[in-house]
């Protein structure tokens, strides 16, 4: 590793020079090299001896061995310039908001006046150019990122569907990683977005506790599509002495909805999901049903039907409704559901 500072420079830049190296985790780009004191003809021997290798053009790691993660998306930054800050998918995984990065490709997004993808090859880096999303504060020795809210609403945007949009908003919400409030904040600055009134109407039950877009799904095309009554989200239950949070919690009727993603229907955490809902049933009287994504979508009207028929068994004294769906099997002609589910 040579990362030692130029012949001849003083006490001042030397110190600066470690700092640098320390803080980009070894990575430097020409116009910091040259600010320090190195000559073009000392960079270039540097590159020629393999003491110091070109991850971009221009931005160099100063060190042998594998490049971290965190040098690559250092290298990155410095590449794109001025303004530059990870974002998307990328600024997700540094909040912690994803716990692995999606792909290889690093997302930064620079103001709309650059271009810097005219002026190099950034081969593995994608470039947006957008003046909507703000760089988080974060001090001089972290990686430039955009706020959590930004790094949420940029990725919402992005989505290929309203459900994947969803996804993003409740992880950083059931998280802690952003609140509610400061995403309205964020989402009323946009001058533009997409799904503007699905967003204001989700963000409502992302504050009520609704923590997937599955969640969303059951609330939204089987509850209050089928006039259900309306249930706690992450409903809080004590159980032997320990606190349990369910999905959807009908405490007038004793009645239990979770709904599991599709990993839960692929091993044996199914088996023991259906034994604790027993014995909590056996305990306190409460009727649990698990719901998988194909019941709060494809067969949300079936789902409504059996556990609308739950909640009279249990005292409901309402009567479910039809959706807008062709078929809906909810109907409200004296047979809306069977009291065999």
């Amino acid at each position: 590793m040579d990362g030692s500072a130029p012949p001849g420079c003083g006490h001042g830049a030397h110190d600066q020079w470690a700092v640098l190296l320390s803080v980009q985790h070894g990575i430097v780009d020409r116009g910091q090299a040259l600010a320090v004191g190195f000559s073009r003809r000392q960079i270039e021997y540097r590159l020629k001896s393999a003491a110091w290798r070109t991850v971009y053009p221009t931005v160099y790691a100063t060190f042998s061995g594998p490049i971290s993660r965190e040098a690559r998306l250092w290298a990155a930054v410095r590449l794109a310039g001025d303004g530059a800050m990870l974002s998307h998918q990328t600024a997700a995984e540094v909040h912690g908001i994803l716990d692995k990065p999606l792909d290889a490709d690093i997302h930064i997004t620079v103001p709309c006046r650059r271009r810097p993808v005219q002026h190099h090859l950034m081969r593995g880096v994608v470039i947006h150019r957008s003046d909507q999303s703000k760089p988080q504060f974060v001090g001089p020795f972290t990686l430039p990122r955009t706020t959590v809210e930004d790094t949420v609403l940029d990725l919402v945007t992005s989505a290929p569907t309203f459900d994947r949009a969803y996804a993003w908003i409740a992880r950083a919400v059931s998280r802690k990683l952003a609140t509610v409030s400061a995403l309205r904040v964020a989402l009323a600055r946009r001058r533009r977005i997409r799904w503007r009134g699905w967003l204001n109407e989700a963000l409502e039950d992302a504050a009520d506790g609704v923590h997937s877009s599955l969640e969303l799904r059951y609330v939204r095309d089987v509850e209050g599509a089928h006039g259900l009554p309306k249930s706690q989200h992450q409903g809080r239950r004590q159980l032997d002495g320990k606190v349990h949070y369910r999905d959807s919690w009908y405490p007038d009727y004793l009645v239990v909805v979770e709904i599991d993603g599709p990993r839960y229907h692929q091993n044996e955490q199914v088996q023991h999901d259906h034994h604790r809902d027993n014995v909590n049933l056996a305990l306190d009287g409460v009727k649990t049903h698990r719901f998988g994504p194909v019941a709060v979508t494809e067969r949300a009207c079936e789902t409504a039907a059996m556990v609308a028929a739950t909640l009279r068994r249990n005292g409901w004294r309402g009567s479910p409704r039809p959706c807008d769906r062709p078929g809906c099997r909810v109907s409200t002609d004296g047979h809306p559901y069977r009291d065999d589910y």
